[in-house]
């Protein structure tokens, strides 16, 4: 019945979507293997992709080749560009989806790709013989034999769902759980442990009075995150989010529950997201607030279900009800269903090497939930490297590793494999030391060329990135040069209370200037508009951030520099650090642990000091 296969994709969400396109595409015959073939690349929180850091990560897989950026754009229901009250470095895109539609359209562009197979079934254990795996084995019983695995679980190992004093099994509401897997990696010697996370009640849109709420809508420009030319909605068809706020009377309806919450009792055992806490644990935690903010976010064109972003909850159901119609706005709410509470099987991604396999077994990848991370774009990014990385292990190839200054997705993955996570990981931009290269803006610069030399990326994207470079170095290079006289530029300065010059300067130099804008010096000055209104406005933007950032992009290509020596210096895989006498017992036991594979990821370890990289240097003659 089935035919042997290069790479099988345990599980079809947003991680285990990428992993089957990016093998598939790099010419692998791949099999996605997924308990419902009806939940592809399901949105199981909230119909949203993108936000702060986690925009760049969209734009860095589509970067690369992979499909989410395409598929967000194609099911957009309203865009924004976080953040363009900073610079445009710290810019970040975000895009609210049609909740089906998303699905629909990951399904179809799959079913679409060359290569890739699918099957409805659950994948009850692996196939493993001398420290590798070659397939696996369904809960129907089908040995299916490939030459790598990659597990994307999700929620679904062992999962647990909690309202209240309610418990029943399943990986998402209406869900059957995912067994037998962490049971076998136990018995192979696989460290696993429990995290927990959550979802806000549905709520009928019909029942709500938006004129208690704030309109938030979408932006004039519909920028997108993929750097194809995608067709996406037109500005005025987006649809708008609302906000409102909880009060005193809700945040004590929902007290009233407490004795009956998983959270407080002690049922749910696992560690919930720090970030995205419930509602019943900010009212706990922040006591000194009197009310939370809201979003009521429409799930999609076609349906009056409403998320309510910002009140996940796993309290009982008629306390969600009665603390809902205490906000503002839900006075007459009706409501879908309620939220939940879920604890999953997950293993700690110290357990990884750096191309996401694992250390115990051979060809064996993980990537998404279960290695501790929380949501879809940092599972996304993990999938689209681990089906890079299946194909490369297979074909006996180098290992495809993002440094952390290339991608906020190395610095994820490095994070994971060299400090784990007890807790759901998310990323932010503040845990990237090379944010000003880390832009939403250049991950196409960053990335696409690496990608087309794996085979992954297309010749398309390359020819879009050297044009885009080209252009770039040409207005770059018409800035640098030309000249502006004062009465030429002094109106427009006025205008934005910048200091007027009073003899002339190249227009580089003004720009320099936080306050001043190409876009609009173009605009105000008609000697800049006859240069550069043959230029597409992205090309534009992006001479202008690099420009404006320049002597910032330069220190800190320096530090990558400097440190990018250390990630040069390998560490055998042999090597015995129980005979450096000089380590402390921490920095031998994470070492033996984490086994790094060079000096900078070793530095990189938590309760690694200084003083333990010095004594390893020197042991290994550095």
């Amino acid at each position: 019945m089935f035919q042997e296969y290069d790479v099988i994709v345990a599980g079809a969400g947003h991680a285990g979507c990428e992993a089957a396109a990016a093998a598939a595409n790099m010419g692998n015959k791949v099999l996605l293997i997924t308990m419902n073939m009806n939940t592809i690349a399901q949105m199981s929180c909230n119909p949203a992709m993108g936000g702060i850091a986690k925009g760049q990560i969209v734009r860095e897989i589509d970067a690369m080749g992979g499909y989410s950026g395409i598929v967000s754009d194609k099911s957009m229901i309203q865009f924004r560009m976080l953040n363009k009250s900073k610079g445009t470095a710290m810019w970040s895109p975000r895009t609210q989806n049609d909740r089906m539609l998303f699905s629909l359209t990951w399904r179809e562009m799959l079913e679409h790709t060359e290569n890739l197979d699918f099957y409805q079934d659950m994948v009850q254990s692996l196939l493993i013989k001398d420290g590798k795996v070659y397939g696996v084995k369904t809960n129907l019983g089908h040995e299916i034999k490939s030459k790598a695995v990659v597990i994307t679980s999700g929620t679904f190992l062992n999962g647990v769902i909690h309202i209240g004093e309610k418990r029943f099994g399943g990986g998402r509401v209406a869900e059957k759980a995912a067994t037998g897997i962490t049971e076998q990696l136990v018995e192979n010697g696989f460290e696993s442990s429990r995290l927990k996370t959550g979802t806000p009640p549905r709520v009928d849109s019909r029942s709500l009075d938006y004129s208690k709420m704030e309109t938030q809508p979408g932006d004039d420009e519909i920028v997108g995150f993929s750097y194809k030319n995608i067709q996406k909605i037109k500005p005025e068809q987006q649809l708008p989010c609302h906000i409102t706020y909880t009060n005193d009377y809700v945040h004590e309806i929902l007290k009233t529950g407490f004795d009956r919450s998983p959270m407080f009792t002690g049922r749910i055992e696992g560690v919930g997201p720090r970030y995205c806490p419930s509602i019943e644990d900010k009212i706990n935690r922040f006591a000194d607030r009197d009310r939370h903010q809201l979003f009521v976010e429409p799930e999609g064109f076609k349906t009056v279900e409403i998320y309510v972003n910002g009140f996940s909850t796993s309290l009982p159901e008629d306390v969600q009800y009665k603390a809902l119609k205490q906000i503002p706005g839900f006075e007459n709410v009706k409501m879908f269903r309620p939220g939940y509470a879920i604890e999953y099987d997950y293993f700690p991604p110290t357990q990884l090497k750096a191309s996401l396999e694992t250390k115990l077994i051979k060809n064996l990848f993980f990537a998404g939930q279960i290695n501790g991370t929380t949501g879809y774009e940092e599972a996304a990014c993990q999938g689209l490297i681990a089906g890079i990385n299946a194909h490369q292990a297979i074909h006996e190839k180098e290992p495809f590793i993002l440094k952390r200054n290339q991608a906020y997705i190395g610095v994820l993955i490095d994070d994971l494999i060299n400090k784990g996570t007890d807790e759901p990981y998310r990323m932010f931009t503040s845990r990237a030391e090379f944010r000003t290269l880390l832009r939403q803006d250049n991950a196409d610069l960053r990335l696409t060329e690496l990608s087309y030399n794996l085979g992954l990326a297309k010749e398309d994207r390359l020819e879009n990135v050297r044009e885009k470079e080209e252009k770039v170095s040409d207005i770059i290079n018409i800035l640098k040069e030309m000249p502006l006289e004062p009465e030429e530029i002094n109106p427009y300065l006025k205008s934005i209370n910048s200091s007027p010059i009073t003899e002339k300067q190249r227009v580089s130099k003004l720009l320099l200037r936080p306050d001043v804008s190409l876009e609009e010096m173009t605009e105000s000055v008609d000697k800049i508009n006859i240069n550069f209104n043959i230029y597409n406005n992205l090309y534009l933007q992006q001479s202008e951030i690099q420009l404006k950032y320049e002597r910032y992009i330069e220190k800190e290509e320096e530090l990558a520099e400097k440190m990018s020596s250390m990630e040069n210096l390998l560490i055998p895989e042999s090597f015995d650090y129980n005979k450096l006498s000089a380590l402390g017992a921490e920095a031998k036991q994470k070492f033996n642990k984490v086994k790094p594979r060079t000096i900078g990821q070793a530095s990189r370890i938590s309760g690694v000091n200084p003083t333990d990289i010095q004594i390893l240097m020197v042991h290994l003659g550095r």
